[in-house]
């Protein structure tokens, strides 16, 4: 199987669905001849043409708005936010109108409108464009939230998003876009809700989402060598979230860490710890454990951003405490 790159893997699932459904459209800030900051969508408005293929002004409301209207009145936009970090700006357009339009109109009106954005520090972008907000938008019904942990899940996880009929936020890693990994030249598609077990094992369950998916199978592989076996398990999608997967996953290893680059208050961690702990307490020989980013604004100093997130070293040390028998309680 041939191995490229997330952001190729992208480009390909938009490309195929706009050749596939004329309805869909592609809209944002320098996504035609610049093919965004991150070059994702490079080529496509030589395929498509500036009909589909729209750069817009920088006014997100705007035409975030504009997309809702769209896809209430038969198109399927793909909706370009330049950063996570914008959802701010969007959150009346996003969270108050598409999100309730098929529940207020009781069934009549639907909004299949994907909304791609990103998320992730360590890049030294700083405060305002290191931000990791799946969180946010996992909290309002009426949303699906889609999180890629490598090229594989980006292009099967877009295309099931522009194929539904509900509105769907998909967050990337900006880190990952250069990164590589097998996928099928054949088309796929990876349903919401369907979490994957990366790697196997009976010790302690590693629950990870997006990049932390990677760094959770760092520290498996550490831990392997010490004999302590790890059970990788990737979400996929938070909203619908695939709980039966995580609870069988718990209930083999008796215990669990959560892994998520977002803030650890309030956050994806301690949604899915808290599930476990309600339907999963029998089985467990120790507290669920969460690991989040620190509860502080993204710093700009590389030596401080680096100590934020979630490390394999980390999840090394806190499994290896878990595992010993240790009562650990959240930082």
């Amino acid at each position: 199987m041939r191995e490229i790159t997330l952001s190729r893997a992208v480009n390909e699932a938009i490309a195929e669905e706009m050749r596939r459904d004329p309805r869909v459209f592609l809209m944002g800030e320098d996504v035609a001849e610049a093919g965004t900051p991150f070059k994702v969508l490079s080529g496509l408005v030589e395929e498509f043409g500036p009909e589909r293929v729209l750069d817009t002004p920088i006014s997100e409301p705007g035409f975030v708005g504009l997309a809702v209207g769209a896809a209430m009145t038969g198109a399927r936009p793909v909706v370009d936010l330049m950063f996570g970090d914008f959802l701010y700006l969007v959150m009346d357009q996003l969270c108050n109108q598409a999100a309730k339009q098929h529940y207020m109109s009781g069934g009549k009106l639907t909004v299949p409108m994907v909304l791609r954005t990103n998320l992730g520090a360590t890049r030294r972008s700083a405060a305002q464009h290191s931000q990791s907000l799946q969180a946010l938008v996992a909290h309002i019904p009426g949303l699906k939230v889609a999180m890629p942990s490598s090229a594989y899940e980006a292009k099967g996880l877009m295309k099931t998003a522009i194929r539904d009929e509900n509105p769907v936020v998909i967050f990337e890693d900006k880190l990952m876009y250069q990164d590589k990994a097998p996928v099928p030249e054949a088309e796929y598609l990876i349903p919401f809700g369907a979490a994957h077990i990366k790697r196997p094992g009976r010790d302690v369950t590693l629950i990870a989402t997006s990049s932390m998916v990677q760094v959770a199978e760092a520290a498996a592989g550490t831990l392997a060598h010490e004999g302590i076996e790890a059970e990788v398990v990737d979400p996929r999608t938070l909203v619908p979230l695939d709980e039966a997967t995580l609870l069988e996953s718990v209930k083999r290893t008796s215990r669990a860490i959560v892994i998520d680059e977002g803030h650890q208050s309030y956050g994806v961690t301690a949604e899915i710890a808290s599930r476990l702990t309600e339907k999963a307490f029998y089985h467990l020989d120790a507290p669920v454990v969460r690991m989040g980013a620190m509860d502080v604004p993204v710093p700009f100093s590389p030596a401080l951003e680096d100590l934020t997130v979630p490390t394999p070293g980390g999840v090394v040390e806190t499994a290896r405490r878990l595992c010993a028998g240790e009562l650990i309680h959240a930082a």
